[in-house]
């Protein structure tokens, strides 16, 4: 997966400005940045939910509008809202996926999706009276469940407790072992330190890649107080303009 030279306007405002990235099978990449930096709208793009304003993003040699369904059956979307039915149980809201995709198998996937996420003993309880790890670990798995080669995650880890973020790390290791390319924005850096194989950083909408040496929250540290993609990119595009303008409400 490519993302060449993009932009994504709002009215005036500004998402993200000529951001590139390429992606291979295999991969961990963290999208970390501010709130308000973008990460939200890439990953949007990303999951072909909107299109940029400029450039493009492609999927092996083709975009998502020339692709269609035929790509988007190939990502796996958790979105910061989980979305899930709280009045359906467990076992439903994955066979309600399983139709939409009209996968083949759909009861054998659905049991396996439920071993994987540790509820097979809460199948058929409702979704709304489970804990916040419960429905993550549901969530990620409906996401999971039409087999997706590209798996994107916005908070992924936002009010887990300890053991329920390093199952999720390690659910993520797993992921990566099957060629999947996973690319997660995230604020819990010492969390994802170890599993990510790249770091880039957004602010302001634009973007640079961290480097390796240090720990994460080191590197990131560092590039904020050296002024994190805005001003590298600014340099780099030679548009000499002043500070970005304002990015979307949400990251």
């Amino acid at each position: 997966m490519t993302v060449a030279d993009v932009s994504r306007f709002y009215g005036r405002r500004r998402a993200l400005s000529h951001v590139s990235l390429t992606c291979s099978a295999g991969e961990v990449i963290g999208l970390l940045g501010p709130n308000g930096a973008g990460k939200s709208t890439l990953l949007g793009l990303l999951a072909t939910l909107s299109e940029p304003s400029a450039g493009e993003v492609r999927y092996g040699d083709r975009t998502a509008r020339e692709a269609g369904a035929e790509v988007r059956a190939q990502i796996g979307f958790l979105a910061h809202e989980l979305q899930l039915y709280p009045e359906l149980s467990a076992r439903e809201n994955l066979q309600f996926t399983a139709g939409l995709y009209g996968l083949d198998r759909p009861e054998a996937r659905v049991a396996e999706a439920l071993v994987s996420a540790g509820l097979s003993d809460r199948a058929d309880d409702v979704v709304e009276g489970f804990s916040r790890g419960m429905r993550q670990r549901l969530a990620l798995e409906r996401a999971l469940l039409h087999a997706p080669r590209l798996v994107l995650f916005d908070e992924p880890f936002t009010g887990l407790d300890e053991a329920s973020c390093g199952a999720l790390v390690a659910r993520l290791a797993q992921l990566r072992d099957t060629r999947c390319i996973i690319v997660l924005a995230t604020h819990d850096l010492d969390v994802v330190d170890g599993l990510l194989d790249r770091a880039v950083i957004l602010r302001g909408g634009r973007m640079r890649e961290l480097g390796k040496t240090g720990s994460l929250r080191e590197r990131y540290r560092a590039a904020i107080a050296a002024g994190g993609a805005g001003r590298r990119v600014a340099d780099h595009d030679g548009s000499g303009a002043g500070p970005p303008a304002a990015s979307e409400a949400h990251s």
